[in-house]
């Protein structure tokens, strides 16, 4: 039986959106699923998601379906067991051996590596991803780093992307804050 663990209300910083999001506890694992709705480039976009992991938090599967715009989304995504990863099943060689799955339109999927990664202060750890890239939904590999600095914040840089700040986590693990992108409505 899946049990409701947390949910969360995100505000997009960088145009105008919200993210509503809740984590599940399942049977064998955990499950993330929400929908963003947000402004890109003056289109409408809604996006739900859901993204399922194992016990150890390692992402076995994830479905995307929406629009931008009047383009319709819809995406089936799946860690093969040869450690690949494939879209709509098309096998794609680019984040081969990511254990991670980041889809670019949420800040959701960062609560999978922190809790995946489980650092004690002062640690720090590289977790490349499975970058759903928006807004071409390309699957690409995105180098992250993340550095534990206290019980609430971690410096995360991901240098492919051009990014690097502190972000803040609440009592389970999803973004409080990400600088310039996203914020925890309270």
């Amino acid at each position: 039986m899946n049990s409701l663990e947390h949910t969360i209300l995100w505000r997009r910083l960088d145009c105008p959106g919200h993210d509503s999001c809740c984590l599940w506890k399942t049977g064998d694992g955990w499950q993330l699923s929400g929908t963003a709705i947000f402004l890109f480039e003056q289109k409408p976009c809604l996006l739900s998601y859901e993204v399922n992991t194992d016990s150890t938090w390692e992402t076995r599967t994830a479905s995307i379906s929406g629009y931008v715009g009047k383009s319709v989304v819809i995406l089936a995504i799946a860690r093969t067991p040869n450690h690949r990863w494939s879209i709509n099943d098309k096998e794609l060689q680019d984040a081969a051996d990511c254990i991670d799955l980041d889809l670019g339109f949420t800040p959701a999927t960062n609560l999978i590596a922190i809790r995946r990664l489980s650092l004690a202060v002062g640690a720090r750890s590289q977790a490349p991803a499975a970058w759903l890239d928006f807004p071409d939904f390309t699957l690409k590999r995105l180098e992250q780093h993340y550095h534990r600095l206290s019980y609430d914040r971690y410096e995360y840089t991901s240098p492919d992307a051009g990014y690097a700040d502190v972000l803040e986590v609440d009592d389970d693990g999803a973004i409080a804050y990400y600088p310039q992108l996203w914020e925890q409505e309270r």
